[in-house]
């Protein structure tokens, strides 16, 4: 076996190649992501459901100070989150702001979280130890608003009432008008303890010219800690300038340490900003963008290992050894080092032509997808919103393609009415373009930026940096090509061939082999991590010359009744999940190939007519099985049982006995299991005893060929439509 060492030099060295073959085209594609991360063995409402509450703060805040270690040289802010639907304040949100070439940002007193107790070379008497005071926070304003003034700006403080809290308010030229000392904008309350407008966030004051900064003495764990809060600032030059006075003049004041909050800091191309945030389940990491893969690579790695040094895992295991994702996704984005050089505004018609490419590839929207996908879902495809959704955006492309010049507001304004799912949410689109050149989405609406949501939180650095790289490939591809291909109108074929894994998996060779003609393949140690699929494994049986695989195959939740509408209030949506679907792959034993095609599968007494493919490793026959696992509280159909577990018999004329494989949804002795699984292993063990083999005699009534039957379709066969 290879050593993990070369393997992971092998990937780092083909990405490193990826990314010579983009820049030799003049190519700047820069590509984020937005992991997630969860406790897997927490039943707690925080780490399953909800996005606030328990420990999820304090366990965030540790892995914010593990990742500051990893990146040195940056600033932590605590800076206002995002408040949802639903919600009466803004969430929390810790980030790390850092200039791009390593470069110190920060040469000031850490924060409380980063301090140690006993910190060596904190000014001061009595370091981080020492307790301030009301004369503290004087001499601190007085240095303060002295630092200012000292870079031509014009420092003025205001009368305040809270003996904790001193207010100066800053403008940068004299043709800003100060307000009047009666302005209640000059008394209001903290950002993050405020509702966020829906209309967005905003700081009224600094748009006019005029900075508000609030000094607090803060409560922090008992102790009274500086605490200062910070306009929002448009400029970096600017914010990095104000950072050095705000440094200089907590060393000044022999500040232990300094909480900086308030707005988000501003970002170019020569600072990033990586923050972590609550989201139902998970916490996630809003990961800086990175100019190229191999960044990309090094960034992932630090994250994943700074949430693993905390106990977080970016997959939850089930008690029956089933691996989901984290819960919360892993969506990764692509655009440039600023909105005018992102490659989908340079070239205009490259979105057009990867809304084509994306609709002919379903393996694209499904493959590395997370559990919930389909019409309801939330990634939803172009042409899964409804019978006239194909028609419509094959008549917009159409119309783009006519146009002579493609301005960003009409490419926006085109494509948006599509890439949504059916209620018109474009956060639910497997291809988000609200951040493209949206001009109803404040502050973060013309970023030029294309997101892609069909993706599962993938669980190693490796896997979301092989994905990165496809999807650069592809949009590097497109964007030299001149061609438009017609949108393909898949029907029902959708979800029922795509649905099985193997056809993903054929699909996403046509792809590979488009890059590879197009001079952008991928190397083979990218590709090999792109095709693994032990997680969808559910087990395998050895049978006298050949083999049977079972697979955890798609399955499309519906939505249930109006859960979705208005009137019921509140974010979440109602689905019944109590379908599920195996795929069924019968290949032949290198040791016996003959004859291994005259196997039959028989289920509920119908002999599947199984389909006869090839793939990379030879002949095999492929089919899926539709059925419900379980009878949901409240779900569709409650007069159909649960048919778990699935019982196939297999038999071949040469032999006199049937084989007997059975697929148990739980312990096959029916005993509940102890736990969780403890690991990757322990699950994939649990899965594999799940499918158990028995040779019985053979059954005279089972049916030789294939009979026409309700829910047998061309490449499954739907359990629940059978009659008893």
């Amino acid at each position: 076996m290879t050593p993990a060492s070369t393997l992971d030099e092998a990937f780092a060295a083909a990405v490193s190649r990826h990314d010579a073959d983009i820049a030799a085209l003049g190519l700047s594609i820069w590509v984020g992501s937005e992991p997630t991360f969860t406790d897997p063995r927490a039943q707690s409402p925080e780490w399953l459901t909800k996005a606030l509450g328990g420990d999820k703060e304090q366990r965030a805040e540790a892995l914010l100070c593990e990742f500051c270690q990893r990146l040195p040289g940056g600033l932590l802010l605590r800076s206002v989150g995002r408040q949802y639907p639903g919600e009466d304040r803004p969430r929390w949100n810790l980030g790390l702001y850092r200039r791009r070439n390593g470069d110190p940002v920060w040469p000031g007193p850490l924060d409380p979280m980063l301090a140690m107790p006993a910190s060596a070379g904190l000014p001061g008497p009595g370091g981080a130890a020492r307790r301030l005071a009301p004369a503290d926070l004087n001499r601190w304003a007085t240095a303060l608003a002295a630092g200012l003034a000292a870079r031509n700006w014009l420092v003025t403080p205001l009368a305040v009432e809270e003996p904790l809290e001193r207010r100066l308010l800053m403008r940068t030229d004299d043709d800003a008008v100060a307000p009047d000392a009666t302005d209640p904008r000059l008394r209001r309350n903290s950002v993050d303890a405020r509702p966020t407008p829906a209309s967005g966030l905003r700081d009224e004051l600094a748009e006019a010219g005029a900075y508000l900064f609030v000094l607090h003495l803060h409560e922090l764990d008992g102790v009274p800690t500086a605490r200062l809060e910070l306009p929002m600032i448009a400029e970096v030059a600017m914010f990095l300038a104000i950072l050095e006075a705000v440094a200089q003049a907590a060393l000044a004041s022999h500040l232990p340490t300094l909480l900086l909050s308030g707005y988000p800091p501003p970002v170019d191309a020569t600072v990033e900003w990586t923050t972590v945030t609550p989201d139902p389940a998970v916490i996630e990491i809003n990961s800086a963008p990175s100019e190229d893969a191999a960044d990309f690579l090094r960034r992932s790695r630090e994250i994943h290992a700074a949430a693993a040094a905390q106990g977080l895992a970016p997959y939850r295991l089930y008690f029956n050894g089933t691996v989901a994702d984290s819960g919360g996704a892993g969506q990764i984005t692509l655009g440039g080092p600023s909105p005018a050089r992102s490659p989908f505004l340079l070239e205009p018609r490259l979105l057009p032509r990867l809304v084509r490419f994306l609709n002919r590839h379903p393996a694209l929207s499904y493959l590395y997808s997370h559990d919930f996908v389909g019409s309801s879902g939330q990634s939803v495809r172009a042409d899964e919103r409804g019978l006239d959704a194909i028609d419509e955006l094959n008549l917009t492309l159409a119309l783009l393609e006519r146009s002579e010049k493609l301005s960003p507001e009409l490419l926006w304004h085109s494509l948006a009415p599509f890439l949504c799912d059916a209620s018109g949410n474009s956060h639910r689109a497997e291809m988000n373009i609200e951040k493209l050149w949206n001009p109803f989405l404040a502050g973060r609406g013309r970023l030029g930026l294309v997101e892609f949501r069909a993706l599962r939180m993938q669980h190693s650095p490796q896997r979301a940096t092989a994905l990165a790289c496809l999807l650069r490939a592809i949009v590097a591809m497109l964007a030299g090509e001149a061609s438009a291909p017609p949108l393909i109108d898949w029907g029902r074929e959708l979800h029922e061939r795509f649905a099985l894994p193997f056809y993903l998996e054929q699909d996403l060779h046509a792809v590979l082999q488009g890059l590879a003609a197009a001079g952008l393949g991928l190397d083979e140690a990218i590709e090999a991590v792109l095709l693994r699929d032990e997680f969808r494994l559910w087990g395998q049986v050895t049978l006298p010359g050949c083999k049977l695989e079972v697979r955890r195959a798609l399955e499309f939740w519906p939505l249930l009744g109006d859960a979705a509408s208005p009137e019921q209030g509140g974010s979440s949506r109602l689905v019944d999940a109590s379908t599920a679907r195996v795929e069924l792959r019968l290949r032949p034993r290198e040791e016996d190939v003959a004859g291994w095609d005259a196997w039959q599968i028989v289920a509920a007494g119908v002999a599947l007519p199984l389909r006869r493919e090839c793939d990379g490793r030879g002949e095999l026959a492929v089919f899926g099985l539709r059925y419900r696992s379980f009878v949901p509280g409240w779900g569709l159909h409650p007069a159909l049982p649960a048919q778990a577990p699935l019982r196939l018999r297999l038999r071949h004329p040469e032999l006199a006995a049937d084989h007997l494989v059975t697929l148990h949804e739980w312990r096959p002795d029916g005993e509940g299991y102890a736990g969780l699984p403890a690991d990757l292993a322990a699950a994939a063990a649990r899965r594999a005893e799940r499918v158990t083999l028995e040779v019985l005699p053979r059954d005279p009534s089972t049916p030789e060929g294939p009979a026409p039957v309700a829910g047998l379709g061309a490449y499954c066969l739907d359990l629940r439509c059978l009659p008893g």
